[in-house]
């Protein structure tokens, strides 16, 4: 009989992390083949993780904003925050940590920068994406009269662009520039 020996470092919640990269990494490669001629397999895996978590944020976004704010203003002792604001400020609260783990552990593998400066690269750049969020949403719904869901949808596109070009070149790099 054959026992199943793990070494004593690793315990069970990095092996179901592991566990769970695999089966992340197994479906996305599944596909892969079906896009092999338009993209290499990195920008793939961008594009679908980003994709996945951008859906999910705006499916919170749409959450937050219709059932939980009520598309009501969010009030914080003497601060209002809109429901549009609010709802995407409470998206990103979920959709930072995800993305942020996506790309490190499926999307960009080779960096070999380590994990703390691709946290806070990453950090920077999702601060640069909410500044963009922010004026874009504040410009599209305050200003333009765009329905939020619509607003919100149509900023992704901006915001994705700058992001994908900022996270393959800055926050998970491979290669360092001579």
């Amino acid at each position: 009989m054959q026992e199943n020996i793990q070494p004593s470092s690793v315990n069970s919640e990095s092996t179901q992390q592991f566990i769970l990269k695999l089966q992340i990494e197994t479906i996305l490669d599944f596909f892969y083949p079906l896009f092999r001629r338009f993209f290499d397999k990195t920008t793939y895996r961008y594009a679908v993780c980003g994709g996945i978590n951008t859906l999910f944020d705006i499916l919170l976004f749409f959450l937050f904003y219709h059932y939980v704010l009520d598309k009501q203003n969010l009030q914080l002792g003497v601060i209002v925050v809109s429901p549009h604001i609010a709802s995407f400020l409470l998206a990103f609260l979920l959709s930072f940590p995800a993305g942020f783990l996506l790309m490190r552990f499926v999307v960009f593998q080779e960096s070999q920068l380590k994990g703390r400066i691709q946290f806070f690269r990453y950090l920077v750049i999702v601060i640069c994406s909410l500044l963009m969020n922010y004026f874009f949403l504040k410009l599209f719904v305050e200003y333009l009269h765009i329905y939020p869901t619509i607003a919100k949808i149509i900023t992704t596109f901006f915001v994705v662009a700058f992001s994908y070009f900022s996270q393959r070149n800055f926050s998970f790099k491979t290669k360092v520039s001579a």
